[in-house]
């Protein structure tokens, strides 16, 4: 797309009737549309008042709440291209990522400011601007609010569609993070795409996304599909715990119609003894995407809450969710169909197409696969083929079309010479009334063959014994064909995860 085409100005264009309308709000108060470009184009002022050039990386490393937006669209309209972080990493993480990103300018939140500044002693490369953002607390810093106040930048800069637009990192559960650079015509693609195509936004919807900002599944939940309906977007900066969640859902003026979260957010709060009624929630349609979810899970919301979960899977590298269900056509225990304007293939090894119900893998074509990886041909060149982006994850495909997530490529065992999906196990383990959370790795027995190893979380009030693990065994063995079950069972406190909820079976195996 090499016409002129700005993200940010798009967005300010589309909502400038919304005026007064709420855009955002969180814990200290609201921003209307009027407000929100208005604070985006004195922000992208003060940027190239202080140097910062169009086309250089701006840091945006921000709890969830109004300036975040703010930041992102301001640095857009200055041509200045913001690289969202993850806000729970280490400080030897960001100084990797300044040596590797080279931003001119950060946005950091006054919470994150000790690990960020030690992160600076720890680098070549650090920002010349730094900009501290004000959390959910006013009073805990007014630099950014001040830099908002400069006169607003009237003329957005001149970028066209395929221009650098912004950064996501991968969660790095396999390795170092990835910037996955994405463009400006990436971000109305999937808003067109899946936001108003599939999920039918609302401009009278309120979204609410546990997944934050500075995740590709969150972006999309939090800025580019409300802001593209012209709806209402509730920010928290507090872990998305049951709690939590259940304060935003239920609260007078802002109830949220629509919820995106994850699979292990949705077994918490079906799990958690203080959630709210059918009565006292506004839940028109919930998303999940992240992992795949669990068919009894999807089943259990639904009987509990009346309201489908609209499952899919996307992905940094695809920006958003390419392949899923619709509210339509919910079947619970798949990721649905490719999303209109994508196209999906399953393939085996040698790069032939499967069969009806084969394991292979999944490869996408769509219009809003990221550029390349920063400063990584290998790697990028090993993603993205052509027109054809390699995922990383295993599939099959029914008869009727439906896709079913078999494992993370890296993840999958072969035991008895036949592929076994660590997701299917799981799913059977977690049909277990007792079973809370499961992940499934593969282990080589004394005789060298790979045997599945189950880490298993209970659920609140079961108490491990030995009694309790061989019936878990048992159970899972009248589900699964006989090779499946897994021989070892080990009951945890907790899996390692990602910062995103993706579980690290790569730890369990190096544990195991």
């Amino acid at each position: 797309m090499t016409q002129l085409y700005n993200f940010a100005t798009d967005l300010f264009a589309r909502n400038a009737t919304r005026a007064s309308k709420i855009a955002y709000v969180d814990d200290a108060g609201a921003l209307s549309y009027s407000q929100l470009e208005r604070d985006a184009r004195g922000f992208a002022a003060h940027l190239l008042a202080n140097g910062v050039r169009p086309e250089e990386r701006m840091f945006l490393l921000a709890h969830d709440c109004t300036d975040w937006p703010v930041a992102f669209l301001g640095a857009m309209t200055a041509g200045v291209v913001p690289v969202c972080l993850n806000t729970l990493l280490t400080a030897d993480d960001y100084a990797y990522m300044m040596d590797h990103a080279r931003p001119r300018a950060a946005v950091v939140s006054a919470a994150l400011l000790d690990t960020f500044n030690q992160a600076l002693s720890k680098t070549a490369h650090p920002p010349a601007v730094v900009i501290v953002s004000r959390d959910m607390n006013p009073s805990s810093g007014n630099a950014f609010a001040q830099a908002t106040r400069s006169e607003p930048l009237a003329q957005s800069y001149s970028s066209r569609g395929d221009d650098m637009a912004m950064w996501l990192y991968s969660s790095g559960s396999t390795g170092k993070p990835k910037g996955a650079v994405h463009s400006h015509a990436n971000l109305r693609h999937t808003a067109q795409l899946y936001g108003d195509s599939v999920l039918q936004l609302r401009e009278n919807d309120v979204c609410f996304s546990a997944a934050k900002l500075y995740f590709a599944y969150g972006l999309g939940n939090g800025l580019s599909f409300p802001l593209w309906a012209g709806a209402t977007t509730v920010l928290m900066a507090e872990r998305p715990t049951p709690h939590a969640v259940f304060k935003r859902w239920t609260q007078p003026q802002y109830q949220p119609t629509v919820f995106f979260g994850a699979p292990t957010g949705f077994a918490g709060m079906l799990a958690s003894p203080d959630r709210p009624a059918p009565s006292a929630i506004a839940l028109r349609l919930c998303s999940s995407a992240g992992e795949a979810l669990p068919k009894q899970l999807g089943e259990q919301f639904k009987a509990a809450y009346g309201c489908d979960i609209v499952d899919g899977i996307g992905s940094t590298e695809m920006l958003h969710v390419f392949l899923s269900n619709t509210p339509s056509d919910v079947r619970y225990g798949t990721s649905g169909k490719p999303v209109p304007g994508y196209e999906v293939s399953l393939r085996r090894d040698d790069g032939s197409v499967v069969e009806v119900d084969e394991i292979g893998d999944l490869y996408i074509k769509g219009p809003s696969s990221a550029l390349m990886y920063w400063v990584d041909s290998t790697k990028s060149r090993g993603t993205f083929q052509g027109e054809w982006t390699k995922s990383g994850d295993k599939y099959t495909v029914d008869a009727d079309g439906y896709y079913t997530y078999s494992g993370r490529s890296d993840d999958m065992l072969k035991v008895s010479g036949q592929y076994v999906s660590p997701f299917e196990v799981e799913g059977a383990l977690q049909q277990h009334p007792a079973v809370l959370e499961a992940a499934v790795v593969g282990v080589d027995d004394e005789n060298g063959l790979t045997r599945a190893k189950a880490y298993v979380v209970l659920k609140q009030g079961q108490t491990n014994s030995d009694a309790l693990v061989e019936d878990i065994k048992t159970f899972v063995k009248g589900k699964l064909a006989p090779y499946k079950y897994p021989r070892i069972i080990v009951i945890v406190e907790e899996l390692p995860k990602t910062a995103t909820g993706k579980i690290q079976r790569f730890k369990l195996r190096e544990a195991s």
